[in-house]
């Protein structure tokens, strides 16, 4: 048993692929108010506001360094379907992104609603029109990923869901909240550990 250090202004992160090779049995959609709406081609600022209302908690961070570009050559390939949860008052509050460029594959890109919504049995309403969602005509397999960062209920909900895990890997990367890429009060799970130029030289400050 060794012990890694993390680099000054870096978080490590346990991270889990799960799969499903086995499409469900047809089973009733459990009710809830909420609903799912298609984007097509969403704007790019509502999708990266949305992005950000849903996974800041968790620091999710990937589509908000990327260029604009890059992010709309995602979000408006035609094998890529997004869809905002929203509820009775049709405010969006939550996310679910499928990727389909993979043949055979669907990847759960993104999937999560807003905190305030944990523990509300909502996801089970989700999941069940996600993986309806996922299982069509080619799709051999579904898959997700979840680290150690995410809600601590993430993987037993997948695993619950029929998941299996396949595989884990260690990710280090750059604290996005010292680089001001997510506010400094998010992910308070995290210990947001300060450093020095000195200690960091590539870091900015906030």
């Amino acid at each position: 048993m060794s012990i890694q250090p993390v680099p000054p202004g870096h978080l490590a992160a346990v991270v889990t692929t799960l799969e499903m090779t086995q499409r469900p049995a047809p089973a009733p959609l459990p009710f809830s108010p909420l609903r799912l709406v298609r984007w097509k081609a969403p704007e790019l600022e509502k999708y990266r506001t949305l992005f950000r209302r849903v996974g800041a908690p968790w620091l999710w961070f990937s589509r908000l360094v990327m260029d604009d570009a890059a992010v709309r050559a995602i979000i408006e390939d035609p094998a890529v379907e997004i869809y905002a949860i929203t509820d009775p008052h049709g405010i969006e509050i939550g996310l679910l992104e499928l990727d389909f460029r993979t043949e055979g594959i669907c990847m759960i890109a993104f999937l999560g609603l807003v905190p305030q919504l944990a523990g509300q049995g909502h996801g089970v309403w989700l999941m069940a029109h996600t993986r309806m969602l996922a299982w069509r005509k080619g799709v051999e397999r579904v898959r997700v990923r979840t680290c150690s960062l995410d809600h601590p209920a993430a993987l037993p909900f997948y695993r619950k869901a029929d998941f299996v895990a396949t595989g884990r890997e260690i990710e280090t990367f750059a604290d996005p909240r010292l680089s001001g890429i997510l506010p400094r009060e998010a992910g308070a799970h995290i210990p947001l550990l300060e450093t020095s130029e000195k200690d960091n030289p590539g870091a900015r400050s906030p």
